[in-house]
């Protein structure tokens, strides 16, 4: 007959490593909070300590010759970067996304500079995204009246059809285009795919824009900041987004179709 062994008995954790209901509470609300606070906090260091001063046309015409050598002896560093530089000032939503994207033309040209941009600005993108999702979305939804939450199941149905048209087209602010779909339900993966390919357009118009700078510093001429909404970039982007909408359409034709067949059945 073997010999049986009793395990110990378990003792209970020690009351300091124990967390109280209210303790539990403030833990998640921190850990809720803190990517808040650091975004908020890049954003004020940026305008304390005089960034914004650098993130200008001006300074890129002054110190264009360093930029360019530095590229030119550093390219696999200056890339890499540049990509950082992008997506920080993308994820604390800094101004001069503008002036960054002309910045990466100009140094790196039209499509080595537009596959840079697109990449910075969707991973700073989907960096905010992920912040104002886990911090925010569920507690705005949660309070959120009926009228916002129809808007979120429509968005949501249609969510990749909808994204395309915000990042195709400049109606709105690419900081905002940024957040709001985070508290609109839409999924993670849908937002990075449709924002890695709607800003692909518009970024290769600026940096394409931003290719010919050294000849307009030279004449002492400032490049069209608008001209992405001259009729010959403007109309292929509408083009590009009613074809977004054709998705949408056609569920709703669908449904409609569905619903007379149905009623003309009973």
């Amino acid at each position: 007959m073997g010999t049986t062994y009793s395990q110990p008995p378990t003792r209970p954790a020690p009351m300091s490593k124990q967390l109280t209901p209210a303790k539990a509470a403030r833990v998640l609300r921190w850990r809720r909070v803190w990517p808040i606070a650091i975004v908020a906090a890049g954003f004020a260091a940026y305008f304390t300590l005089g960034l914004h001063h650098f993130g200008t046309l001006d300074t890129l015409r002054e110190h264009r010759s360093e930029l360019i050598d530095f590229v030119a002896a550093n390219a696999v560093v200056a890339s890499l970067l540049f990509v950082s530089v992008y997506a920080a000032a993308t994820a604390l939503s800094l101004p001069g996304g503008l002036v960054l994207s002309l910045t990466g033309g100009f140094l790196f040209g039209t499509w080595l500079g537009g596959i840079l941009v697109a990449t910075g600005a969707t991973i700073g993108a989907s960096i905010i995204f992920l912040i104002a999702k886990t911090s925010l979305g569920d507690t705005m939804l949660a309070h959120a009246g009926p009228m916002i939450k129809k808007m979120d199941a429509g968005f949501r149905r249609d969510a990749a059809s909808y994204m395309l048209i915000l990042r195709l087209v400049p109606l709105f602010p690419f900081w905002l285009v940024n957040i709001v779909p985070a508290f609109l339900g839409v999924s993670f993966r849908t937002y990075f795919i449709t924002t890695a390919l709607g800003i692909l357009p518009a970024v290769f118009i600026y940096t394409g824009v931003g290719n010919g700078l050294g000849h307009l510093f030279e004449i002492g001429t400032d490049p069209n900041l608008g001209v992405i909404f001259e009729p010959q970039f403007l109309c292929p982007l509408l083009g590009l987004a009613v074809l977004a909408l054709i998705p949408i359409g056609y569920k709703r034709w669908r449904g409609r179709s569905v619903e007379l067949v149905e009623n003309a059945n009973r």
